[in-house]
């Protein structure tokens, strides 16, 4: 008989051996309906989202704040921030159904297919805060553009917020993205902190810049 944690490891193991954008975005359509109750339970303790959320709710001092949730899936940081009272809240996420499961939870102000490793179709200094959560991992992200265009779509002083699976920190180069963004005087890192993705399982860098210069 196959256990829930079976199941759930099979979900995530495909997520992170994916090879294309193709693949990510078959899987994770297909896996839209239950991925909350797939990595929120215990058997899981997927925490990631919660780390940046609640890092915005305790980092932003101004109540209308304007958030780009980027790789959003079903909506856990939104639903986060929402509780928090943010509600000047957009998403971006590369799988139509898990946007549609994000859309059922009411937070967003919009909802709009993107591919990451793509440059995104925002106009710079937009926002005052980026989020990105369980989206720079095996398989899916890199550091250049995502971080790059986070950068330019912030406001001076705006930050980005993100959590960076720290398995990938230095294979795929995010540690010499971000000094490459700081020797360019586009960003000051305010912390990176090793803390838990996943509970129990794996840890991640929490990833805070600020932005000091145009991208």
């Amino acid at each position: 008989m196959t256990t829930q944690l079976q199941v759930d490891n099979v979900h995530l193991n495909k997520a992170r051996a994916s090879n294309s954008k193709e693949d990510c975005k078959a899987l994770y359509d297909s896996w839209a309906t239950s991925y909350n109750q797939d990595l929120t339970d215990a058997s899981q303790n997927y925490v990631a989202p919660f780390t940046v959320a609640e890092t915005v709710l305790r980092m932003n001092t101004n109540p209308d704040a304007t958030i780009l949730d980027a790789g959003c899936g079903t909506g856990l940081v939104g639903e986060t921030l929402a509780r928090g009272g943010l509600t000047a809240i957009d998403g971006l996420d590369l799988s139509p159904n898990m946007l549609r499961v994000a859309a059922k939870t009411g937070v967003y102000r919009s909802l709009t297919e993107a591919d990451l490793t793509q440059p995104i179709d925002r106009p710079d200094n937009a926002y005052d805060i980026v989020t990105c959560s369980g989206t720079f991992t095996h398989g899916h992200v890199g550091p250049d553009p995502a971080l790059r265009e986070f950068v330019r779509i912030v406001q001076m002083g705006g930050l980005v917020i993100a959590t960076i699976l720290d398995a990938v920190w230095v294979s795929m180069g995010f540690d010499t993205e971000i000094e490459r963004l700081v020797a360019e005087g586009l960003v000051r890192v305010v912390g990176i902190e090793l803390t838990d993705y996943r509970r129990g399982w794996d840890k991640a860098r929490l990833v805070i810049l600020e932005k000091t210069g145009a991208a």
